[in-house]
């Protein structure tokens, strides 16, 4: 299989399950009247999104999520990021960030400047000071904040989804009160998969994109929708990104480090991943560490968690000539996580999911 098409998991996977990982993407605006701009081609439109350099912005962002996600806060990682109501970002278009997320009466800032991470929490006056050594960023990829850079996380997405959609230019939109190019992504006949189309709104001048809505098949309305509400493309002042803890905050410090543990347990994960199809029906298959599906004891102020008990309370029990274990599904997307630790996920139907399990 070629390179681009096994990317293709991390974008469906990323984009329709991982959504925590994209919450930061970009967020959307009411709909506005469709503005006139000089006709562009699908392909210089791709390639121009491509090219384009980070911008320095401002910007305040909403996500609109109908995934159809058990009701499970926090339980799993990044699903707590679905629950904010609103974010503020700030970018200088280099390497520094600012992240301003509100989650009913509480807000988390991230700071994110050279090796430097700073994460506070208003509901609990807690502050936590990440410092990156430079040998574990470079290795490690932890210092160039592509995470949290709208327009690159949708350029990686689009880069990964194109070899196997069709790709058109759908006429034009306001969002954020700026003129925006509709770019469409449609899987080709043969791609069995939940999703029918996933569209981006690129800003008409800076090339940015300023909404990322996902489609799945059988509904109207975006399962999920991402994008800017308000956005103002200006240098932004320096300070802005020196972060002082509020008075009487508590303060946590630590360096971030990669174990020999976590080493091994990267290097596991790795060698057990594999990719089964193609296109937008790629499924990624693999097998979590054996620990992770073990109970972990309260230890301090951290409560204990039994993983077997959460699987049964979110997963539907399902067996197969693959085995047996517990399936996950959502509006775009789903994943199976057998008794013995295998799992295989994907933008696809629960049979190709099946059928990854028992591929060899």
């Amino acid at each position: 299989m070629e390179p681009k098409k096994k990317a293709i998991t991390a974008a469906v996977v990323g984009t329709a399950l991982g959504v925590g990982g994209l919450v930061v993407v970009a967020m959307p605006a009411s709909a506005g009247s469709a503005p006139k701009l000089p006709q562009v081609s699908a392909e210089e439109l791709v390639q121009s999104v491509a090219a384009a350099k980070p911008a320095a912005f401002d910007g305040t962002v909403t996500v609109s999520n109908d995934l159809g996600l058990p009701a499970m806060a926090n339980a799993m990682p990044g699903a707590g990021a679905l629950n904010v109501n609103s974010a503020h970002v700030y970018s200088d278009g280099a390497k520094n960030m600012k992240v301003a997320l509100t989650k009913g009466t509480a807000q988390e800032t991230i700071v994110h400047t050279g090796n430097t991470v700073w994460d506070y929490n208003s509901q609990t006056n807690s502050a936590t000071k990440t410092t990156i050594p430079a040998d574990v960023a470079t290795k490690h990829g932890m210092t160039d904040g592509k995470a949290a850079d709208p327009a690159t996380a949708a350029k990686e997405l689009l880069a990964k989804v194109r070899e196997s959609s069709n790709v058109a230019v759908d006429g034009t939109a306001t969002v954020a009160d700026r003129p925006a190019y509709e770019l469409v992504l449609t899987p080709k006949p043969t791609e069995r998969t939940l999703l029918r189309e996933i569209r981006i709104a690129v800003d008409s001048q800076t090339r940015m994109p300023l909404r990322l809505s996902v489609l799945s098949n059988g509904t109207t309305a975006p399962a999920l929708e991402l994008a800017f509400s308000q956005i103002e493309f200006a240098p932004q002042p320096a300070d802005l990104f020196a972060f002082t803890p509020p008075k009487g905050a508590k303060v946590t410090e630590k360096q971030a480090k990669v174990d020999d543990k976590t080493k091994a347990l990267a290097n596991e994960a790795q060698a057990s991943t594999k990719f089964v199809g193609d296109g937008w029906d790629t499924v990624v298959t693999g097998k979590v560490p054996a620990d992770m599906l073990k109970a972990q004891p309260a230890q301090g102020e951290r409560k204990g968690m039994d993983p077997q008990k959460m699987l049964s309370r979110f997963g539907k029990r399902v067996s197969g000539t693959w085995g047996s274990g517990y399936l996950f599904t959502t509006k775009v997307g789903g994943a199976v996580l057998t008794d013995d630790g295998r799992f295989a996920a994907g933008a696809v139907p629960e049979q190709v999911l099946y059928e990854a399990l028992g591929a060899k």
